[in-house]
């Protein structure tokens, strides 16, 4: 890995961040609160909250096996997905590399940030090649970005290949696992101590029910962490979203019942669809959710709109020609849904 501060843009690293006055006081027990203009009425809603989220991230640290200090919190991954490029890509100057096809918001904020997107193509099993990655990437690649278990593909990638991107590249490796609680093996933020140029995307959005809280989390060094906490806005997870968290937190063995609920339906459902004659493919999956190929994927999708079922259809995505992606939903919502397809 390239040093820090190489890496980073040069307007990022001589950054002065704004000074909330939540952070000024920290380390006091502080009882008068007269220093930030707020409301002295309607509490709790009238304070704001912590900028670190430190109470939070306590508990995340336990449950997730990462030091605090390691640990970011944002407004969906999206905020930290941003974060990777307004840190280390400069405007119309540096590129990042993307395996293809991949979720879809690395390459908007790409565009977002004016930053050249080289996407990478899988090959049919929707797997990398990490020398095709390596290939694609010169002196002005600052980011290599890979989801695994993937999106739209659902499955893992080959995490040998994944360390020997991480291995082989100077700049900043991200991998994406929001999906990584319905997969088998270790998550790759297990790993953080051995590669300081890692960065690990989770939420509370998929295994833990949460999509609606929009709480994003980072996993990296603490070094990155710090470049995060040092650009991102100072109150950028609300007080209520805390809350909801902290409370989900304390819950994990609900959320490893509904893991496993998942992954039972998900068997039946993708056993289901493989004999389905407008079904010509079903793709293996390491997430709840899985790629099927149909006959007529536009039409059946349309049908299914009309029935008030909704996948996703990918046709137009590269790769996934007449595919609908479809998430594992209740076993009621699953069997509507097989119920539709066989009249159809």
């Amino acid at each position: 890995m390239k040093p820090l501060q190489e890496l980073v843009r040069p307007n990022i690293w001589a950054l002065s961040p704004y000074s909330s006055a939540r952070d000024e006081y920290s380390g006091h027990d502080a009882h008068v609160f007269l220093d930030a203009n707020e409301n002295p009425y309607n509490g709790p809603l009238n304070r704001y909250p912590d900028p670190l989220q430190r109470e939070l991230k306590a508990l995340i640290s336990k449950n997730k096996e990462v030091p605090e200090s390691h640990i970011f919190l944002g407004n969906g991954s999206d905020e930290a997905i941003d974060l990777v490029y307004r840190c280390f890509t400069r405007p119309g100057i540096d590129n990042v590399v993307a395996i293809e096809p991949t979720y879809g918001m690395y390459r908007v904020c790409a565009d977002i940030n004016d930053v050249e997107y080289r996407p990478v193509l899988l090959d049919n099993h929707f797997q990398m090649s990490a020398a095709k990655m390596l290939e694609a990437c010169d002196r002005y690649t600052k980011v290599i970005w890979i989801c695994s278990p993937n999106n739209p593909s659902g499955n893992l990638i080959d995490p040998d290949e994944v360390e020997m991107v991480i291995e082989g590249f100077e700049g900043i490796v991200v991998v994406d696992e929001a999906y990584s609680d319905f997969a088998p093996g270790k998550p790759f933020r297990t790993k953080l101590r051995h590669y300081p140029n890692l960065i690990v995307l989770n939420t509370m959005s998929k295994a833990w029910g949460c999509a609606a809280i929009r709480l994003g989390m980072a996993f990296a060094s603490a070094e990155i962490i710090g470049l995060f906490n040092k650009v991102k806005y100072p109150y950028n997870v609300n007080a209520l979203t805390q809350e909801r968290a902290l409370e989900m937190m304390q819950s994990p063995y609900e959320v490893e019942k509904w893991v496993k609920l998942l992954l039972q339906e998900r068997i039946r459902v993708m056993e289901s669809f493989s004999i389905l004659p407008i079904c010509q493919k079903v793709y293996p999956t390491d997430a709840n959710f899985f790629l099927a190929r149909m006959t007529d994927a536009p039409a059946i999708y349309d049908y299914l709109m009309r029935e008030g079922i909704i996948v996703r259809n990918r046709s137009r995505v590269t790769l996934c020609d007449n595919c609908l992606r479809v998430t594992i939903g209740t076993k009621t919502e699953n069997s509507q849904l097989l119920a539709a397809l066989r009249k159809y």
